[in-house]
């Protein structure tokens, strides 16, 4: 590509020795056809011919730098060779075809035939006004061909250079495009598994610490129940081993052995996990309103932890021993609350901050939904997650400032 494009990067000596030989070989090219006589079959030099040749090919080695200089330098030694009475041929006037080459390849379509024409007005102008041709000679109408041949294979070069560059620059563009969305859906992936593992162990640490203190109340009050409340604790230790076994199966390579196939939880799994939590000491009352619908897997999964990361935020922070979840399946989405009666004190994490809410919200977004989270006028906190039933779909039409469904009343 750095050749077609011009100087190559290292070689300028190569190039203006290249650019010299090529002068040399016009000029000699041009004596011989202008010492030519055609009618008399002799070789005649004539030195002001040589002169004229010698600093028209001459010119031509600034042919880079002063393009539109070197063509007018090139038309008047055409002209100079007309008045000296040397027949026009292609190879007498070939430094003027080299040089309307060079300004098309290096300048805009119009330019390059603009060029083309004036230099070809100037010398069949010139050809017929000192010379006892007419404008319809033949050799004036070969001389406007000439000239526009030159014309037609630059700008077919110059279309062909620019051609080449954008597709090498939509390439590039399209590559870098493609390490950015690499980058994007790494750190997205980085983000949920980061999410996944907080909500497993902060729910499941948060019941083994309510556990392990229902087991040290029970040692002193009825030690014979101790052994049950260890059985929670082995239970749900041993839930928290399973989910994150399945969570960081995701991380394995393709060539790791096969990766766990238990399914990732969904709202099937609520009632294990509301006993899970009436073992730590909270209770939670259940309601369903609609007819429940088959949900997509990645609904499912965020309905799920969502319930679980709100009800371990009331069993860490609200201080109350009962909670609410309502379950309410609209025709185009699924609106869960999750509410209780307790504390809204200090201890409470704040509506916009924490890893849990912020977890939260993130997965509300990612399938479509919207969450909101907040204390209730009556006291106590909520939290109330509207989510599409399949990923994609439009989210309900208003922001829901109060953290209620309101056609949700017959559940409660």
């Amino acid at each position: 590509m750095a050749v077609i494009n011009g100087w190559r990067p290292g070689a300028p000596a190569r190039i203006r020795a290249a650019d010299w030989a090529g002068a040399a070989v016009l000029f000699v090219l041009s004596v011989v056809a202008a010492s030519i006589e055609p009618h008399k079959h002799e070789f005649l030099l004539r030195w002001p011919a040589v002169l004229v040749a010698a600093v028209g090919c001459g010119a031509l080695v600034r042919r880079r730098h002063h393009p539109f200089g070197v063509l007018v330098v090139t038309v008047a030694c055409g002209v100079a060779f007309q008045l000296l009475g040397v027949r026009d041929s292609p190879l007498v006037v070939s430094p003027v075809l080299v040089a309307v080459y060079n300004v098309a390849v290096r300048t805009d379509r119009r330019t390059a035939w603009t060029s083309a024409a004036v230099s070809a007005s100037v010398l069949a102008s010139t050809a017929a006004m000192f010379t006892p041709q007419t404008w319809l000679e033949p050799d004036t109408v070969a001389m406007v061909a000439w000239t526009a041949l030159p014309a037609a294979i630059g700008d077919g070069v110059r279309s062909r250079r620019a051609y080449v560059v954008a597709v090498e620059e939509r390439a590039e563009h399209a590559e870098h495009t493609r390490e950015q969305e690499a980058r994007q859906r790494v750190a997205a992936e980085r983000v949920r598994i980061a999410r996944e593992l907080h909500d497993i162990v902060a729910h499941h640490i948060a019941l083994i610490n309510a556990q392990a203190g229902v087991a040290v109340h029970l040692v002193d009050q009825r030690p014979e129940q101790i052994l049950t409340a260890l059985e929670d604790i082995r239970d749900t230790s041993r839930s928290a081993l399973d989910e994150l076994r399945v969570t960081v199966g995701l991380l394995r390579q393709s060539d790791d052995p096969v990766a766990p196939r238990d399914p990732m939880p969904g709202l099937a799994q609520v009632p294990a996990l509301l006993a899970s939590f009436e073992r730590a000491g909270l209770a939670v009352s259940h309601n369903r309103c609609g007819e429940a619908e088959p949900l997509d897997p990645a609904v499912d999964l965020a309905a799920y932890r969502i319930v679980q990361e709100s009800l371990t935020n009331v069993r860490k922070h609200a201080g109350a021993d009962h909670a609410r979840l309502y379950l309410h399946y609209h025709q185009e989405r699924l609106t869960i609350t999750v509410e209780d009666d307790g504390s809204a004190g200090p201890h409470r994490p704040d509506p916009g901050a924490g890893h849990g809410l912020i977890g939260m919200r993130e997965r509300a977004a990612t399938i479509g939904g919207r969450l909101y989270a907040g204390p209730r006028p009556e006291g106590g906190f909520t939290v109330t997650a509207e989510l599409p039933l399949r990923p994609g779909r439009p989210g309900p039409a208003q922001d829901r400032r109060d953290g209620h469904d309101d056609s949700c009343t017959a559940c409660r």
